[in-house]
């Protein structure tokens, strides 16, 4: 499964919005319709199928439990973390608390992220877009040259990824 995609939509009183047609589809709606909704990162909420969220959990399970970073991350994203389930019309409420964390008021964006889906207030998103779209070329050499290891076949592949000092 594999998330992509921007998407507004509206979030009415009781913090419910529609799932996109193009993410259903990719969800395999109408048999998967339980999701956890917890603290994004940057102001947003994360929208994470059960599948990606236990994933999430095993990856976290790996790092140290007693670095204070990673006690405090768990705590403080377990705490808040709730399960929600799509109704019948791919429609999903989010909590009222988490609604407030990310400040979600009446237009939303739902951002596909690869496992999992990002919740957006609309007009956070178009600031954060101001600020980062103009450094995405540095964004993708860091993001690259930190998934590449001298001497694997991926770096080896003829590609020369420049590396701008930091």
């Amino acid at each position: 499964m594999l998330l992509t995609g921007t998407f507004v939509r509206c979030i009415d009183e009781k913090f419910r919005f529609s799932i996109p047609k193009p993410v259903r589809v990719a969800l395999g709606f109408p048999e998967r319709t339980a999701f956890f909704v917890a603290p994004g990162t940057d102001g947003s909420l994360a929208l994470y199928p059960e599948e990606a969220f236990a994933k999430l959990g095993d990856q976290l399970s790996e790092a140290s439990p007693t670095g204070p970073n990673v006690r405090a991350f768990s705590r403080l994203f377990y705490a808040q973390a709730q399960r929600v389930e799509a109704d019948r019309h791919a429609r999903i409420r989010i909590p009222a608390d988490l609604a407030k964390l990310a400040q979600l008021q009446s237009d939303i964006v739902v951002v596909g992220v690869r496992d999992h889906l990002e919740l957006w207030d609309q007009s956070a998103w178009e600031r954060y877009l101001e600020m980062m779209l103009p450094r995405y070329d540095e964004f993708a050499e860091s993001a690259f040259a930190s998934n590449l290891r001298p001497g694997s076949a991926e770096s080896t592949a003829g590609v020369e990824m420049p590396i701008r000092p930091k």
